[in-house]
């Protein structure tokens, strides 16, 4: 950050950094406020909400430099800012800036006695206490490499919105799978892609809001939450649940599609039924790495996880949590 202008500083920083605990909020199960699942039915603040980027003036020249705004409900908003380029695409590291604003004659504004910042029009405006413009951000709508990808030769598709054959009490509206089902088929060592949708719930907080997840072999979850600007814990979007946080926290906007690719490797036994290998995995989110060859504890499963460890192949289990969680564009090819 310390190649931050004076002016950048000042209008973004003093006097309004907060903690980021403040948006995660204790854990709620039911929503609290309204939830959508179609953008043309969301509120003023939802086209404020998402991931702005452009430079900021330093000693060095000319830097990148990423925001993401955060819809918390009736007209608040939680700002973070990334050195370097959003999450995953440059941001390097350096430590986030965080900060509050609300709604003010249309427009989402962070304000502070030496500055302050303006959302509205798709565009982001810093600018330092006498008025003067220091920086201007475009709205990014960023989109992984991997969406809409085609299942390879040898592969099973598991659902292509025509029907929810492939799954137990599956259900299928507006050519979407809901949450809440289980594959038919069971599986050993494989690869799957899945791409999933995630409701606009501003004013809910922690696992109330846009919560599933994907278990493989029915034992070990890839969390499925609204965790965009969050920190990218292990009960978050990415994080396989009680084991690892991701790498990166490379979650979305709400209803934005986003894509896992997995890469998963099953636990091997011997054949006196001993564990000698635990399972091993690879997670794609948005098409960056999150987590490389993590291995898996092949003792226990994850939390609320359907299926208990054992040499036996297990089911796709897409968790009903309780929010309208969607899928698409489901495959799975079977690797030794």
């Amino acid at each position: 950050m310390r190649w931050l202008s004076s002016a950048w500083r000042a209008g973004w920083i003093v006097g309004t950094v907060v903690a980021l605990a403040a948006v995660t909020g204790q854990a709620t199960l039911l929503a609290k406020g309204p939830v959508v699942i179609d953008p043309a039915k969301a509120d003023a603040d939802f086209a404020i909400q998402g991931e702005y980027a452009g430079e900021v003036e330093s000693s060095d020249g000319k830097k990148a430099f990423g925001v993401q705004i955060i819809a918390l409900g009736m007209g608040k908003f939680q700002a973070v800012g990334y050195p370097g380029g959003l999450p995953g695409a440059g941001w390097n590291g350096e430590p986030k800036i965080e900060t509050k604003g609300e709604l003010k004659d249309g427009a989402a504004v962070f304000a502070t006695d030496a500055g302050s910042a303006t959302v509205k029009d798709g565009a982001l405006t810093i600018a330092d206490k006498n008025g003067n413009m220091v920086a201007k951000f475009a709205r990014v709508e960023r989109k992984s490499q991997t969406l809409g990808a085609a299942p390879p030769a040898g592969a099973t598709v598991l659902f292509d919105g025509k029907n929810a054959d492939a799954w137990q009490n599956g259900r299928v509206e507006d050519g979407l799978l809901v949450q809440g089902t289980t594959t038919k088929a069971k599986f050993g060592s494989h690869k799957l892609h899945i791409e999933f949708r995630l409701p606009y719930q501003p004013e809910d907080r922690g696992q109330g809001r846009g919560n599933s997840g994907i278990y493989l072999q029915g034992r070990y979850e890839c969390q499925m939450l609204d965790s965009f600007g969050l920190t990218g814990e292990q009960n978050e979007c990415g994080g396989i649940y009680s084991v690892k946080k991701p790498d990166v926290n490379m979650c979305l906007p709400p209803l934005s599609w986003q894509t896992y690719d997995i890469d998963y490797t099953a636990a091997k036994y011997d054949a006196a039924g001993k564990l000698v290998a635990n399972p091993r995995v690879t997670i794609q989110h948005n098409g960056v790495v999150i987590h490389k060859d993590v291995e898996l504890p092949g003792e226990r499963v994850t939390t609320a996880a359907p299926a208990k460890v054992g040499p036996e192949p297990g089911p796709i289990y897409l968790q009903d949590h309780g929010n309208p969680v969607r899928y698409r564009n489901i495959w799975i090819v079977e690797t030794k």
